[in-house]
């Protein structure tokens, strides 16, 4: 799919497009979580701080197409990577009806709409995977931007994690948040 978003506030054409991960985006997608790691405090990892490898995610990506509760969808920009979504499942039957959630968007690009594009696209692939009947996030409770997003496309807040996160300096609280497809 490629499609073309136009940010009226800033005059700037964004022509991109969503497609799978695959394994030779490996050592790109690892660049890219430790760049953007490094842009927000919000992530669970900052600057070259990405735990795995480009060879360990390589691996995982081909791991991932065996199992239908789980994906990644890069958004593209040429040949640069401009945001990613993932949808993970646990292989337990007891749980695997449930997909977590994970989106990053660089900062660059924030504010075009990619990230309410890239959420609607994971909301579409878990309504027809055949396995997922709730996706569940959690995000920290002062991400404003963020929670907004995810409210706009039907999530709504199941918990509160106190003090859940530390920076060095202070705790903050994560929020649980789920969308009943």
């Amino acid at each position: 799919m490629t499609e073309q978003l136009t940010n009226r506030k800033k005059e700037v054409i964004v022509t991109y497009a969503i497609r799978s991960a695959q394994p030779e985006d490996g050592t790109k997608i690892v660049e890219f979580y430790n760049r953007v790691g490094g842009e927000t405090d919000y992530l669970s990892f900052g600057h070259d701080e990405y735990s795995l490898s480009a060879e360990s995610l390589t691996q995982a990506i081909v791991q991932m197409k065996k199992f239908k509760g789980t994906c990644m969808f890069l958004v593209i920009e040429g040949k640069e990577i401009l945001g990613i979504g993932t949808i993970d499942s646990s292989s337990k039957p007891r749980y695997r009806h449930v997909g977590t959630l994970g989106i990053v968007i660089s900062q660059s690009h924030t504010g075009n709409g990619l990230g309410r594009v890239l959420m609607n696209t994971l909301i579409d692939w878990a309504k027809t995977n055949g396995q997922t009947e709730k996706i569940s996030l959690v995000t920290r409770a002062d991400n404003e931007r963020a929670i907004a997003l995810y409210k706009k496309v039907g999530f709504e807040q199941e918990g509160t994690f106190y003090r859940d996160v530390y920076d060095g300096e202070r705790y903050y609280d994560n929020l649980s948040m789920a969308l009943y497809l």
